[in-house]
């Protein structure tokens, strides 16, 4: 038995090698998510031949604990189950779509997110993205990531969306308090997941929706979590992440975006959350048009062995259904200070929009060629003085650095079927942004869906149940020697 006076602490991660990983993005796959019964996953520690996105890193677990499911996402089915999960037809969703600078401020427990997350008429997919979670400082930047406050965003997120009502999904991880330790689970346990009691719709005892973490990911201050109905959580298949910095040495995570990539009943579905360059000088939109092409050149989502690889898109614009939000930075075109303000004060936004970079850019062909945006009918977004709805304008001759206010929070898509039912902004004080938030109607392929039914009531239950049992006996035996290396 191992004494105390061998047992060693655990090391944490050295500052050369956190700059190496963070620089290099080798903690790309990794994603917090509800990974239990809901999506039945298995767990085990990542090995160094973790090289592709299917890798999932559940807050549930201790001990840094991995989470992983077979063909990404999809619970396992067997017998006529499977028949059940992959023919129910689905035509079309509503996905809500909301994107918010929030200053490097953590949320308070007393946070209303009422006037940002709509709930009426209740979205299928809620995909909710943040810049600035944490300050982009040197520490944050170069150093280990600071989770604590996208946790506390989630639970603020899920509060919002579950008011009082248990969640569906076992996942604690975002909860103000910390949470708690899971009980070990058990050989057999694992082997019989089932989800927890609730209508095939996805409601809750009192008609309520309920909704999931179906996955989130951090890269220093950019934040995206996407949220799905119950109902549907089981059409999802093959959700990856694939982060790209774009900031210090063009590397760097302090500006850049965090793309996720998932099927939903043969539809495949690509969110794109970014953070680009930031100033106001000439020019400097031609370094934002340089961060998207390059988020699109580099964004790449690896196949697992077990996924269907001719089904599963490894780029961004190989998507079906495609959404980019965030702080996208495109200011105004230079003009006087009192020009603008004279403009601000009558509400003219279309005089104003005459001079976005964004628009301007695209209409040139420089970036976004193809891409569509919804008509702005609602003020600059950026940017505002603390807890106040007064535009910090700042004179050109100014000490201070120049501001004038801008649309720089932007939603922007692409794909077939898809119709913006509005685009908005909330009028939240909490940060000098203003969060922008969009409601799709989407048409999801049904050829697709009719082929994704083929192929996986021929194929799917054998290799299912040979894979599920294999890891998790992986699984069991790891945990064992774990807890008897302990004494």
């Amino acid at each position: 038995m191992r004494s105390e006076a061998t047992r060693m602490p655990p090391k944490s991660s050295s500052w050369p090698k956190t700059v190496v990983c963070k620089w290099l993005n080798l903690n790309n796959p990794e994603l917090f998510c509800d990974r239990n019964s809901s999506f039945g996953v298995i767990q085990r520690r990542k090995s160094c031949s973790d090289k592709d996105g299917s890798v999932l890193r559940s807050s549930e677990a201790s001990g840094g604990w991995l989470v992983e499911s077979c063909d990404s996402l999809e619970r396992p089915c067997f017998g006529k189950e499977m028949l059940v999960c992959s023919s129910h037809a689905v035509e079309s969703l509503r996905v809500f779509v909301g994107t918010w600078n929030v200053g490097g401020r953590p949320p308070h427990g007393d946070l209303d997110l009422r006037d940002w997350l709509i709930s009426t008429p209740s979205p299928d997919i809620y995909v909710l993205g943040f810049q600035e979670i944490v300050p982009l400082n040197a520490g944050n930047v170069l150093g280990p990531e600071d989770k604590g406050p996208a946790n506390r965003w989630l639970a603020l997120i899920r509060r919002m969306l579950n008011p009082e009502k248990p969640n569906p999904c076992s996942c604690t991880s975002g909860d103000l308090d910390g949470g708690s330790i899971k009980p070990r689970v058990s050989f057999s346990d694992l082997l019989s997941l089932e989800v927890e009691e609730r209508d095939d719709d996805g409601h809750g005892s009192a008609g309520q929706e309920m909704y999931c973490l179906a996955g989130s990911k951090q890269m220093v201050g950019i934040f995206l979590c996407v949220w799905v109905r119950a109902g549907i959580a089981h059409g999802i298949t093959s959700l990856k992440a694939s982060c790209v910095g774009r900031g210090i040495m063009g590397y760097m995570g302090n500006k850049g975006s965090i793309s996720m990539s998932m099927t939903l009943h043969g539809t495949s579905f690509c969110f794109v959350c970014t953070h680009l360059a930031s100033g106001e000088r000439d020019g400097d939109e031609v370094r934002r048009n340089s961060d998207v092409m390059e988020i699109i050149k580099r964004t790449k989502f690896l196949h697992s062995h077990r996924t269907n690889a001719a089904r599963t898109p490894e780029t961004i614009l190989k998507h079906d259904k495609i959404i980019w939000l965030g702080d996208l930075n495109y200011r105004l075109m230079a003009s006087s200070s009192i020009e603008t303000q004279a403009l601000l004060q009558r509400n003219n936004w279309q005089a104003l929009l005459a001079r976005d970079q964004l628009l301007i850019e695209q209409r040139d062909g420089g970036v976004f060629a193809g891409w569509e945006e919804g008509r702005i009918s609602f003020p600059p977004t950026y940017k505002y003085k603390a807890n106040s709805d007064i535009y910090a304008v700042n004179p050109a001759k100014s000490r201070e650095k120049r501001r004038i206010p801008a649309w720089c929070d932007r939603i922007l898509w692409r794909g077939k079927g898809m119709k913006q039912m509005w685009y908005v902004r909330g009028e939240s004080r909490f940060s000098d942004h203003r969060p922008v938030y969009s409601l799709f109607s989407v048409q999801l392929d049904v050829d697709n869906q009719a082929v994704e039914t083929s192929n996986g009531s021929s194929s799917g239950s054998s290799s299912w149940g040979k894979v599920q049992a294999e890891e998790l006996f992986l699984v069991a035996r790891t945990q064992s020697c774990m807890e008897a290396s302990r004494y």
